[in-house]
């Protein structure tokens, strides 16, 4: 019975590790403070490499210790303080312009356009439309196509 457990824990272990690193893999976080640096490293003695605003989403492919290492919609990579994230949702347009509208349809009203990198907070999900938040309080629904985040 020794040895089979023996044979067996590497294994489990194995798969636990894979199956977080999945898990983590797949978490998107999003700024929580005004501004923050994405740093080339997991700590505040590497370089910032750029300043993110609050709302900006970023998809978790790592971490270290209190430290997560992020992605973004242009594929950058970085690190980030985990304090200073959160789990509210917010999308980001990857389009040149983006219409925003007053129902989730392509037939529906214009209620704003929207432009590459503008950040909006993620209000509710429909079929392949998402209805966004900008700061000033406006809303509508964006293609989903047109956005990046969850």
């Amino acid at each position: 019975m020794a040895h089979l457990l023996h044979g067996v824990l590497p294994f489990l272990s194995a798969l636990l590790v894979l199956a977080g690193s999945q898990a983590l893999a797949q978490q998107m976080v999003s700024v929580s403070a005004m501004e923050v640096n994405m740093r080339s490293g997991p700590g505040t003695a590497h370089p910032a490499d750029w300043r993110l605003d609050r709302g900006y989403p970023l998809k978790v492919i790592g971490s270290q210790g209190s430290w997560l290492k992020v992605i973004d919609f242009e594929n950058d990579k970085g690190w980030i303080h985990r304090p200073l994230t959160s789990r509210t949702p917010y999308h980001v347009v990857k389009v040149k312009v983006a219409n925003m509208r007053s129902a989730p349809t392509t037939s529906s009203r214009i209620v704003s356009k929207l432009v590459y990198g503008d950040v909006l907070k993620t209000l509710k999900h429909s079929g392949g439309w998402v209805k966004l938040q900008q700061k000033g309080g406006l809303s509508g629904w964006v293609a989903k196509r047109l956005l990046w985040g969850w």
